[in-house]
């Protein structure tokens, strides 16, 4: 008999460091990474520079916290919009700046957004996040979420990007167990891109051939109209 296979807690926060780095690697076209060992810690906190907060609910819930240096922040936002084709000329210097605030956030939001898809797949639950709010900060403050949770659990993780800038995630959330039942197929993910070459090469072959058995009746038709002519 086959051993029963148990998601925890800390599987849930490595699923999520996944995420991190996919999201803040793929969109800034560098390598973002998580270190290879997480802290336990009592409470999750907003520190300076810029500071970054989602709760999430559902099948479990939990609050999710990143806290960036003003350095981290900057190339991260500078490597995202170059990567996005805007030209450096005209890229913010401050992490204060408004348009830093906005592109961090909506990493975020991808963030999540790919942490949650993959929770409902792997896990097959469902949890839903609140819009990321993103604080620019110059001392810390302690958050948490306004409702009990069971036997919650604090982590945090640190990353580094590509320039040794770095930053922490720190994660709150219920203490629990998935354990799976039987097996099961995972929802195979769909690449629109893909998608759209495939059908866009299917329809570019048919649109030739409808054009070559025009082209052949046109001939034949030219050809019938010179015979009639005698020529």
């Amino acid at each position: 008999m086959d051993s029963v296979q148990v998601v925890n807690t800390d599987d849930i926060l490595l699923k999520l460091c996944h995420s991190v780095t996919h999201v803040l690697s793929s969109t800034s076209d560098s390598q973002v990474t998580h270190a290879g060992m997480v802290q336990n810690i009592s409470r999750t906190c907003l520190k300076p520079d810029l500071g970054c907060f989602s709760i999430f609910d559902g099948g479990f819930s939990g609050l999710v916290v990143i806290n960036f240096s003003k350095e981290a922040a900057i190339e991260i936002y500078r490597r995202y919009m170059i990567n996005m084709g805007m030209p450096e000329s005209e890229l913010a210097f401050s992490h204060t700046s408004d348009d830093v605030a906005n592109v961090m956030g909506e990493l975020m939001n991808q963030i999540l957004g790919n942490f949650i898809k993959t929770i409902s797949k792997e896990l097959q639950t469902s949890i839903s996040q609140s819009q990321p709010k993103m604080l620019t900060i110059n001392k810390e403050l302690t958050i948490s979420i306004d409702t009990n949770l069971d036997e919650a659990v604090a982590r945090r993780v640190s990353f580094k990007t590509a320039d040794n800038h770095i930053f922490y995630l720190e994660f709150a959330m219920d203490k629990t167990e998935f354990i799976k039942l039987k097996e099961f197929e995972m929802e195979e993910e769909i690449d629109p891109d893909s998608l759209i070459e495939t059908h866009g090469n299917g329809a570019n072959k048919q649109n030739r051939k409808s054009t070559d058995i025009e082209a052949v009746v046109v001939v034949d038709d030219a050809d019938d109209l010179l015979s009639e002519l005698g020529l």
